[in-house]
């Protein structure tokens, strides 16, 4: 109004006397006055109940938020709500992944505690056996131990896994011979026969990776075979990606349970059965495989047999994998 009055005031073609420009100007302060006076009782409620709303706390804010007056206030109480919404989930997936990681704890020290307590009393009893045999009988609560540390570290491990591979060329004969070495007393104690065959395969993936995940397939086709089984592992090298296959005819997996082996603390009617599980192998596994771009799959006919697949795609497929 200043602008507009000072150029009417300086065009001398328009006859407007100085009083009627402060008159006009006088008129349009006190009309934004009132407009301002207005403004702010119409939306004094909103900004009351939200001033309300930070000083009772936030818990409620999703639900509580006062209804918006203009299209502006909607806009920022639906951007509020979605950003709560967001943040909510991400606080409640936390939470169900610290319970999930308390449970995995306190599952992985009662397991423990088993072999610890087991190599007490063999050394408790060792007075009336041969040295030989309670050395084996130690070493053998030991490996458990290994295998149970092994789980804990690599779970740990898991989501920063990108810190922490390398990709090579590796031979499935070397890596599978090198494990049953590793597994050679449980072979012998069972009396379990062993098939190799079709292992002269070379894949791309991380040793140290790679071999935990067949570990823990390894010592469920033993935990699970009957004593005088079988385990079968071989290779099949196909058109479009290469696979390694490890069959025992052990106890096998029921249908129900089959869908769910893959899930984190699932230990299924074998576990709760036949030995006391964390039901982190499989998960464990599972997980390892989708980050170096293979696929894990799973089948089996309940007391008949179970088979595990690694798939390793070719180098055209792997990095579609590896990116999904």
């Amino acid at each position: 109004m200043f602008f507009i009055s000072f150029i009417i005031f300086l065009d001398h073609s328009v006859r407007v006397s100085f009083d009627n420009i402060l008159y006009i100007n006088f008129l349009c302060t006190v009309f934004f006055l009132s407009y301002l006076v207005v403004e702010f009782l119409y939306f004094k409620k909103y900004y009351d109940d939200l001033n309300d709303l930070i000083n009772s706390g936030l818990e409620e804010i999703h639900s509580s938020l006062p209804n918006g007056i203009t299209s502006e206030q909607r806009f920022y109480n639906s951007l509020v709500k979605k950003i709560y919404k967001f943040q909510n989930e991400k606080i409640e997936k936390l939470y169900l992944d610290k319970v999930e990681n308390m449970e995995f704890i306190t599952s992985w020290v009662h397991e423990i505690k088993t072999p610890i307590a087991v190599s007490n009393l063999i050394i408790e009893n060792s007075f009336n056996k041969p040295m030989e045999d309670t050395l084996d009988s130690i070493e053998e609560e030991l490996r458990k131990i290994d295998n149970y540390v092994e789980q804990a570290l690599y779970y740990s491990k898991i989501d920063d896994f990108s810190k922490d591979y390398f990709i090579n060329e590796l031979s499935l004969d070397i890596v599978i011979k090198d494990l049953i070495k590793k597994n050679a007393k449980n072979f012998i104690n069972k009396r379990i026969r062993l098939n190799m065959h079709h292992l002269e395969i070379s894949v791309l993936s991380d040793k140290k990776w790679l071999v935990f995940i067949i570990n823990q397939v390894l010592s469920n086709s033993l935990k699970y075979s009957k004593e005088g089984g079988s385990i079968e592992i071989y290779g099949v090298l196909g058109e479009k990606n290469k696979r390694l296959i490890i069959k025992d005819n052990g106890i096998g997996i029921k249908p129900e349970d089959l869908s769910r082996v893959f899930n984190k603390g699932f230990t299924g009617y074998n576990g709760r059965i036949y030995n006391k599980s964390t039901g982190m192998g499989l998960y464990l596994a599972e997980k390892m495989c989708k980050k170096l771009g293979h696929i894990i799959e799973i089948k089996s006919e309940y007391g008949q047999y179970t088979q595990v697949e690694i798939i390793f795609p070719k180098l055209g497929d792997y990095f579609k994998v590896t990116k999904m």
